[in-house]
């Protein structure tokens, strides 16, 4: 039987992370504006190629974050926001993490559906999580 972890005091302690500041999990109203700078980015590039398919513009929206998380740590939206993908334990997120992540999030229910430290299924299915800069 899987050990449960009681919560934390605070999102991110059972993780081992700070209550604020750098390294502590990002607030929702951060992430919501990230993902919305991403959104408009990828809706400005599917106007301007594609006379803005909605297909068209799911797939920009992922390729962009798939790109940005293993090359600068993020998104535009999130590193704009001063927020931060990381790979739960350390290390470098590798390329199938950003795209795994970035697929779920696409899909939108996995990126609403979170656990008591603030990650949401895409996170914990990539290994990743998102904390301030």
């Amino acid at each position: 039987m899987p050990e449960v972890v009681p919560p934390g005091a605070y999102p991110g302690e059972r993780l081992g992370l700070p209550e604020e500041g750098r390294g502590s999990i990002a607030k929702l109203g951060r992430r919501f504006a990230a993902i919305a700078i991403d959104w408009a980015c990828a809706v400005v590039i599917s106007v301007a190629f594609f006379d803005y398919a909605a297909l068209a513009t799911t797939i920009v929206f992922i390729v962009v974050q798939s790109l940005f998380i293993p090359t600068i740590g993020g998104s535009p939206g999130h590193r704009i926001l001063g927020l931060r993908v990381i790979r739960l334990g350390g290390g470098w997120t590798g390329l199938w993490r950003p795209i795994v992540r970035s697929v779920l999030v696409a899909l939108v229910i996995p990126a609403v559906i979170w656990d008591a430290d603030n990650r949401g299924l895409h996170d914990k299915a990539a290994g990743t999580v998102l904390v301030r800069a």
